[in-house]
């Protein structure tokens, strides 16, 4: 981060460099913040817009000169067509109004043609501006620790980067298309008018402000309600998700009536919210056709009377009518706009939330390389680690040593943080106090890319993508062959399932993996992390969904696999870690206990529980 000095009346304090990949068509983007600043404008779509849309000048200055020209050339007909009433028609000269008609259907081609350049050039500002706030989140959010994760949701990040990035596009070509011609269209009009009668001008003078004053008003009072109805959508979305990923759960325990009842009270909160959003915007549209009606009552009236005693031409009364009936229209369209802004507002303040949200797991601004001769030592210093919001943490001063080709398990009952521990090693998240080291190099001090090449893991959880088997397998390795691709499998006893499915390696998988069993899901995660040959493996419970059986043989092919490499093992079965060659007791987020299945089982109180618990036999 740098500071930079003033740009109009937008101080910019943080600069922050986004290298997008490829496939986004965007390079180097630089994203300007200007909230953290005090001198920086107060509304929160400027602020978050101002960086993007500097990317885009060229598009634009277009956008602005093509309304300038569709405006003006509005402009100009008016007053041709009143020259064509009050020279043309008035003295019945055919010749003139046949050429100055000619020269008005010119100028209305111009006209058209720079109202489709403008709407061309707005809608290619308004995509691409959109393209890239979806780009700046999502790799935001990649820098994400999981502890930050979950305090935003999916749903709340999903909802972020797709309908509030939406209304801000929407926004943008709104204005584009609608708020650019304004001014132009308001002062052009006031000159016009001016040059016709003076005292014309003066009711258009008096109607602007009045009509501004009106929207202004009703204009807070809606910006709060949209930002709550975003609030209300959030939290359907967060109920639906879980009412989907846990049906099973509802169904086992007849619990469809109360989810039904959940469903309803949020449906409900968010029908409320915009019912008092649709009350309000109903006030808009009658006090904006009410000041505009009575003001070209007021242009008739005025007008009459002075086409009576012959101060004003029937032309000029004409255009000034004409006028302000395209002002109305033009207002109407703008009405959109009222409606849009403060949904826009609401949603740039919720994007900022996510993108002034430091991560935790910042990558090293001096990163190291690993030593070219693989070891694999794991090294846990001192390690604490708390959750936000916890009264304690729940890991205290926690060490041990994992060394290369060997494997250490780590055991302990639910909730004395094994997988907290295993997740410090890839820097899901990073512990308060303490390090992490893999021959000897801090883990924070490695670039991400090179880290991921180190640790291999297989989470606790078995997620698979969408796409097909190789492809998830893939993800260890983009260029391994197929043939190391049914080597990782039969390590991991997949190999007889996948070659009886139709297609092999080609076999589709469902989004989450859900086309397959829970075991198999765990044996293909197993694959995918040993894909690739790494230093360190971490297996965090991932043998829980195998058979005894499965699970012995899992075992006996990593040992040959993985060879002088690092390995960690999670588990809870005792038969898992009965022969490891180191075994960590954790209680309550500290160690009680290290050492083989005999020592532990002779000695330690935790470990001894822990067996007893599963009917295991105590002893060597």
């Amino acid at each position: 981060m740098g500071s930079a000095g003033n740009h109009d009346h937008v101080r910019v304090c943080h600069v922050r460099i986004w290298m997008a990949p490829q496939d986004d068509q965007v390079r180097g983007m630089i994203i300007l913040y200007a909230a953290e600043c005090p001198r920086s404008s107060s509304c929160p779509v400027i602020r978050l817009l101002y960086g993007h849309l500097r990317g885009y000048m060229g598009f634009l200055v277009a956008t602005l000169a093509l309304q300038l020209v569709q405006t003006l050339a509005g402009l100009y007909l008016l007053q041709v067509m009143a020259d064509i009433i009050d020279t043309g028609v008035r003295r019945g000269d055919t010749s003139y109004i046949l050429a100055t008609g000619a020269g008005m259907l010119a100028i209305a081609l111009v006209q058209m043609a720079a109202s489709a350049g403008a709407a061309y050039c707005a809608g290619q500002v308004a995509v691409s501006v959109g393209r890239d706030l979806r780009s700046t989140i999502f790799h935001h959010v990649q820098t994400f620790s999981v502890n930050q994760v979950n305090r935003f949701g999916s749903s709340a990040l999903i909802t972020r980067s797709t309908s509030d990035v939406r209304n801000l596009q929407m926004l943008t070509q709104t204005t584009l298309n609608v708020a650019l011609p304004a001014p132009v269209l308001g002062i052009g009009g006031v000159v016009l008018v001016m040059r016709q009668d003076p005292r014309l001008a003066l009711l258009l003078l008096v109607a602007v402000p009045v009509m501004v004053a009106c929207v202004a008003l009703l204009f807070r009072r809606i910006r709060a309600l949209v930002r709550r109805m975003q609030e209300r959508v959030e939290g359907i979305h967060w109920v639906m998700r879980e009412q989907i990923g846990g049906i099973r759960v509802i169904r086992a325990f007849v619990r469809e009536a109360h989810e039904r009842q959940r469903f309803v009270a949020a449906n409900n909160e968010l029908v409320q919210t915009s019912l008092r959003f649709s009350r309000a915007m109903a006030l808009l549209s009658p006090m904006v056709m009410g000041v505009l009606n009575l003001s070209g009552v007021a242009v008739i009236w005025l007008g009459a009377s002075l086409m009576a005693s012959g101060s004003v031409r029937a032309g000029a009364l004409t255009a000034v009518l004409t006028l302000l009936s395209q002002t109305m229209a033009a207002v109407m369209m703008a009405l959109s706009l009222f409606v849009i802004a403060p949904r826009a507002a609401a949603s740039a303040e919720r994007i900022r939330e996510v993108l002034a949200t430091e991560s935790t797991v910042l990558p090293p601004k001096a990163p190291r390389m690993m030593n070219t001769t693989p070891a694999g030592m794991l090294e846990i210093r001192d390690v604490t680690v708390g959750y936000p919001g916890a009264e304690e943490p729940v890991l205290r001063g926690v060490s041990l040593t994992a060394y290369p080709g060997q494997t250490t398990a780590i055991v302990g009952s639910t909730g004395s943080g094994k997988t907290t521990l295993v997740n410090l090693v890839p820097r899901l998240f990073d512990p308060a106090s303490g390090d992490v080291l893999i021959d000897g190099v801090n883990v924070r001090e490695l670039d991400p890319d090179e880290l991921a090449s180190v640790v291999g893991m297989v989470p606790q959880q078995s997620y698979l993508f969408s796409g097909t088997i190789a492809s998830n397998l893939r993800f260890g390795d983009p260029d391994a062959t197929d043939e190391r691709l049914w080597e990782a499998l039969s390590v991991a006893q997949a190999r007889e399932f996948v070659e009886a499915l139709p297609e092999g390696l080609a076999a589709p998988v469902a989004q989450g993996g859900g086309n397959f069993s829970g075991g198999q899901r765990q044996r293909l995660t197993i694959a995918r992390a040993l894909v690739a040959p790494r230093r360190v493996y971490l297996f965090d419970d991932a043998f829980s969904a195998l058979d005894y059986g499965t699970d012995a043989a899992v075992r006996a092919g990593l040992a040959q696999a993985i060879g002088t490499a690092t390995v960690v093992v999670v588990a809870q079965r005792i038969s898992t870690v009965l022969h490891a060659d180191q075994i960590v007791v954790l209680d309550q987020g500290q160690v009680v206990g290290a050492g083989t299945h005999a020592e532990l089982a002779a000695h330690n109180t935790t470990y001894q529980e822990i067996v007893l618990s599963q009917a295991e036999p105590v002893g060597p």
